[in-house]
């Protein structure tokens, strides 16, 4: 599943477990439609590992631990279960220990999804799936919210009380002593550790203050006054020779994937249409002279097939060139109506290497899509090699 795809649950008892390369605590919460806990008995865990309808099992180290969810016994008014995780380890943040959120028919262990969050830094602690009740219906989404102040802080975000460590007592002070004994000063109190940086990008933004130029992992929201851009835009690609007289061949390609992050389609110079027209291709440009986009591909959002739930744009240098030879590289989003350009993300500080990807597309279960800067490069001169890496990347 890629962040915010969900699918109908073909069973009404599920098993999610989350495994990573270090020991997780896992939990849950059973919320209402307000988003919040009844009281803390719905937070389970490993010290309250029953709740009604929701159990947790212990992995013991050994295997990844386990929330179980029987929908049929979730009580009236509980309308989202979430399954958390954070590092075993004090302080531990996610940064190169990825997670992945395994959902299981609870009956005969069979598979129905994997999710693992992407992208992530300094989170101590994940949202990393829910089970949710839409129109009747029980549904898993991938969510992969991350939180800088552990376990603690999605809690109290969903309303459970959690306690203050109790402060130490006064001391009583002692009768005066007949002869006065020096006391050495206390240690100065240590200076409070500065808050965590936020990792490169952090944040989501929208278009309500028009035009963004997006940093390297920065994601913006395709929403322009809390309405979602459901209409045709355009993604251009641009790109010059870096030494004067000397051609380069880059082909801009963009990779259509479900929610199990698997392939579905590649529109490029060789298949200037795909989704039955959702995603057409300006044409192959085999020089990158002339101002203006070098390539451009039309994606009508409104038109996407409900099976896909990610794109990703790429660009290849057929010819053989490294980036490193290319200048003035950049990815844009435009307004397909208007010409209005929304979206810009310049790709500097390029790499020795033949494809990178440049952007994704990712909808979220809202149905609005939001877009990443993504500059990541891989060795391939053509979107056939691109496949791989950039499903790993959504």
């Amino acid at each position: 599943m890629t962040p915010g795809s969900n699918i109908p649950l073909p069973v009404s008892r599920v098993a999610v477990d989350v495994a990573a390369p270090v020991r997780l605590d896992v939990s849950s919460l059973l919320l209402t439609g307000d988003g919040k806990v009844r009281s803390d008995d719905d937070f389970i865990f490993y010290n309250q590992p029953n709740g009604p309808g929701v159990t947790y099992r212990s992995g013991g180290g050994t295997s990844p631990d386990a929330i179980t969810v029987d929908t049929a016994a979730v009580p009236p008014g509980i309308e989202k279960i979430v399954v958390t995780a954070s590092p075993d380890a004090a302080g531990q943040t996610f940064q190169g220990i990825e997670p992945t959120a395994t959902i299981r028919n609870a009956e005969d262990g069979s598979v129905l999804a994997t999710f693992t969050p992407p992208q992530l830094g300094t989170e101590t602690a994940l949202v990393v799936v829910e089970i949710y009740l839409r129109n009747g219906v029980w549904k898993a989404r991938a969510v992969g919210q991350g939180y800088a102040n552990g376990l603690a802080g999605i809690a109290t975000d969903f309303g459970v009380s959690v306690e203050e460590p109790a402060a130490a007592p006064a001391p009583v002070a002692p009768p005066a002593p007949t002869v006065q004994t020096p006391v050495a000063p206390p240690a100065p109190a240590a200076p409070p550790a500065p808050p965590a940086a936020p990792p490169l990008g952090a944040g989501k933004i929208n278009l309500d203050k028009g035009r963004v130029s997006l940093q390297k992992n920065q994601t913006v929201s395709l929403v322009k006054g809390g309405r979602a851009l459901l209409s045709q835009v355009k993604m251009g690609l641009g790109w010059e020779p870096a030494y004067r007289g000397k051609d380069i061949d880059l082909d801009a390609s963009v990779i259509a994937y479900g929610p199990q992050r698997n392939h579905i389609d590649s529109c490029y110079f060789g298949k200037l249409s795909i989704l039955n027209g959702a995603i057409k291709h300006s044409g192959d440009n085999l020089t990158g002279e002339g101002g203006g986009d070098d390539e451009v591909i039309v994606v009508d959002l409104g038109r996407i097939p409900q099976e896909v739930t990610g794109l990703v744009f790429t660009v290849n240098s057929f010819s053989g060139q490294k980036f490193t030879e290319v200048a003035k590289a950049y990815c844009r989003l435009l307004d397909a109506a208007t010409g209005e350009e929304l979206v810009r993300f310049d790709l500097t500080n390029a790499e020795a290497q033949t494809g990178v990807m440049m952007a994704k597309l990712v909808k979220q279960f809202s149905g609005e899509w939001d877009m990443t800067a993504m500059g990541d490069f891989v060795k391939s001169r053509t979107v056939r090699g691109m496949v791989k890496p950039a499903a790993q990347a959504l």
